[in-house]
């Protein structure tokens, strides 16, 4: 389990797809790395990989084929950043909200609106995502937990937007992000199971 809290901004070192038509993923991560042991779980923007290899630094995941088809780090080249979180301890504060590191799908940005101190985000919503964001809800977008400052529908479809604090733009990837850029997302997983169960609810009791 995650926080969606980012604990630093890694760099991808390495990249390459697997004959089973996954991939194995190395990361440059001075603070993830210091501490990994094989078969940890660290969220790689907002990813869940397992680590398979450690050295000075450094880790390596393997990801899976299902991963590339739903998430963002399909996206990813050596070179370019990726937010990192090491897996919760028992009784560490909960500064986010419970994040799984599975990831529901993607979303693009559509708009990018820059206020005095923040920045406001606006993200193209997925149909099928939709009734499981709520406004003032929360949400991880590329592993790091936010609230949701707004929703609506448009011609195009659902969207919804985040409100991002100096801090957020400075310490994430997300202070990088453009218009048409891709971010992995991660539902409420109450809102998920709420939505599951009601589909076992009789239809003349619903």
């Amino acid at each position: 389990m995650f926080t969606g809290i980012i604990e630093e901004r890694g760099r991808v070192l390495g990249w390459e797809t697997t004959a089973d038509g996954g991939a194995r993923l190395t990361v440059a991560a001075p603070l993830a790395a210091s501490d990994a042991s094989h078969g940890d779980s660290i969220a790689v923007s907002g990813v869940c990989l397992t680590v398979v290899e450690h050295g000075d630094g450094v880790f390596t995941a393997d990801v899976m084929g299902q991963t590339l088809a739903v998430s963002a780090i399909a996206d990813l080249a050596p070179g370019d950043d990726v937010n990192l979180e090491r897996a919760a301890k028992v009784g560490d504060r909960l500064g986010g909200h419970i994040v799984q590191g599975h990831v529901d799908g993607t979303a693009a940005v559509i708009a990018v609106h820059d206020e005095s101190s923040w920045r406001v985000l606006r993200f193209r919503l997925p149909d099928d995502l939709a009734p499981l964001v709520v406004d003032k809800g929360s949400i991880t977008v590329a592993g790091v937990s936010l609230t949701v400052s707004a929703i609506g529908r448009d011609d195009d479809g659902h969207w919804f937007e985040v409100s991002l604090i100096p801090e957020t733009l400075e310490a994430t990837t997300l202070g990088a992000i453009g218009v048409g850029g891709r971010a992995n997302l991660e539902t409420d997983v109450i809102a998920r199971h709420v939505q599951r169960m009601l589909t076992f609810v009789p239809a003349a009791v619903a």
